[in-house]
């Protein structure tokens, strides 16, 4: 597996301990920055990290900025993107079994490091649902964005 990884300055913090927690795992890193605490643009990482994914250059990205929100925002504008932000196990759970997120995202002021590697392993261990009424939503998005949904 290859996770691409980027935060802002208010993510910075985690982005090493996460980069860390996955080598244990043998999953490879790509690292999209910021490398340090000064201010920069979230949507900037966000980009990298969505089209990393949308190009098939890597299976999941990880986002982390302040809330989390303005990561999600910025990813979802990535074609084929589905980010979720991440705040608690049964988003990290249902996020991919239910909307089959490939980003997922976090708030560095609003979870704790340790909680947000346990929503990482739980997001990673969870599997994508096949139920009909599941993978007809995700259907739906994607038909959406190539501008081919009918209601």
């Amino acid at each position: 597996m290859i996770v691409s990884i980027g935060a802002d300055h208010a993510g910075f913090i985690y982005k090493e301990p996460i980069k860390e927690h996955l080598a244990k795992k043998g999953i490879q890193v790509l690292d999209e920055g910021t490398n340090s605490d000064q201010a920069t643009d979230y949507p900037d990482y966000a980009f990298k990290v969505g089209n990393r994914v949308k190009n098939q250059q890597a299976d999941l990205g990880i986002l982390i900025c302040g809330t989390g929100v303005g990561m999600s925002i910025a990813a979802n504008k990535v074609e084929g993107i589905r980010a979720a932000l991440l705040e608690t196990e049964f988003t990290a759970e249902s996020s991919k079994t239910h909307n089959h997120a490939n980003v997922i995202t976090f708030g560095s002021r609003v979870n704790t490091i340790d909680e947000v590697l346990k929503f990482i392993d739980i997001f990673m261990n969870a599997k994508e649902s096949d139920a009909i009424r599941h993978v007809g939503r995700v259907e739906k998005i994607n038909k959406y964005e190539e501008k081919k949904w009918e209601k």
